[in-house]
Formats: C-alpha cells, structure tokens, sequence
C-alpha cells in the first residue's frame, strides 16, 4: 500500500505516539491509572498493528518503545500496581543511557551506528554527542523518579507525556550546535601508502 507523503506522517505519529496519547486521554477520561494503563496497552498494540500494516513493518524504536508499554502495562494490570507503569520511562532512560556510555567505553558508537547515514561527523563529535544522550538519558530517568515519587498522578501524567517529549525536543535542539560544529569539518584522509 502506497501511502502520500502527508499520509505517512500521520501513520509515523500514530506508531510513535499512540500509546501514550491514549494513556493521556484514558488517565484524564477515569482519573484512574489501572483504567488508563488499559488505554495505554490498548493503544500501543494498536499502534504498532497500524504501523505494520500500512508500513509493512514496524521501526526499531516504535517497537521498543511498544513493546516496553506492553511489558510495564501488562506487570500494571497482572499486579494492579500502578508503579510498573510509572518505572518505565526510568528503566528505558536507564538503559538507553547505559548502552550509550558502554558501547562508548568499548570504542563502539551506537548513535553512528543508528544515525550514521543520516548525519555525517567525524569520529571525535560522535563521541561527544553520544556522551551527551547517555548522560541525557540518564538525568531523564532520575527525573522521572523524582517526579512520580512526589508529584501527584495529574502531575507524572502530564510530565510522561507531553513532558518528555518536550524536554528530549529541546535537548535534541540544543545538540545542533555540537553537530553543526563537527559536520563541518572532514576527517583527516588516510595516509598515502606507496
């Protein structure tokens, strides 16, 4: 199925944040976190059969992200204990920024792997903007446990989404500069060899 451009768009958001705009929409709808995890799952899973069929697949990202809404909601709804749901942006940060930092001190790259045909950099600010991710994700998860240990749920709600979003917008801007700087500059070719 050929879809337009404009079509796509729509299609890319409704993978991408499906879930939680049901989530949003259920939690503020009950006022009940159990009732909006079902949204939440039922969404996700939605989202991910919409992706499948008019994209014929389904992206990494869209998928980790739906499949973890799956694992936390269902742990939620099996134990009817909200704080599965509330953990899950804190064990994802946890381990996106783990992942990053240790695939950096293995000299690997994760982010050059996943972006490197996208933005092309020289070695030194892929290293550099990887460290800022890892460490981004990682203030990400400890926010995220102060604010639903503290705040009320009308409060975490509206922080998980569109808080999060917003908050990785706006660091994901404020990396430009980063790779603007190093996009300019061309690594050194590789020594002649006679």
């Amino acid at each position: 199925m050929s879809l337009s451009p404009k079509a796509r768009k729509w299609v890319r958001g409704v993978v991408d944040y499906g879930g939680l705009v049901a989530f949003v929409i259920g939690y503020f709808s009950t006022r009940d976190m159990v009732q909006a995890t079902w949204w939440l799952v039922g969404g996700s899973a939605l989202a991910l059969l919409i992706g499948l069929v008019f994209e014929r697949r389904i992206a990494p990202f869209p998928l980790i992200a739906g499949g973890a809404a799956l694992v936390f909601g269902g742990l939620t709804l099996f134990f009817h204990d909200v704080r599965f749901v509330k953990m899950k942006p804190t064990v994802m940060n946890t381990i996106f920024g783990v992942v990053l930092l240790v695939g950096l001190a293995l000299r690997k790259n994760p982010l050059k792997l996943l972006l490197g045909d996208a933005v092309k950099m020289p070695d030194e600010g892929w290293r550099k903007l990887t460290l800022n991710y890892g460490l981004f994700f990682l203030v990400l998860a400890v926010v995220n446990e102060i604010v639903w240990r503290t705040q009320p749920d009308d409060i975490w709600v509206v922080f998980r989404f569109p808080g999060l979003l917003i908050l990785s917008l706006l660091f994901s801007f404020a990396q430009v500069p980063l790779m603007m700087k190093y996009a300019k500059t061309e690594e050194p070719p590789p020594p002649h060899v006679e």
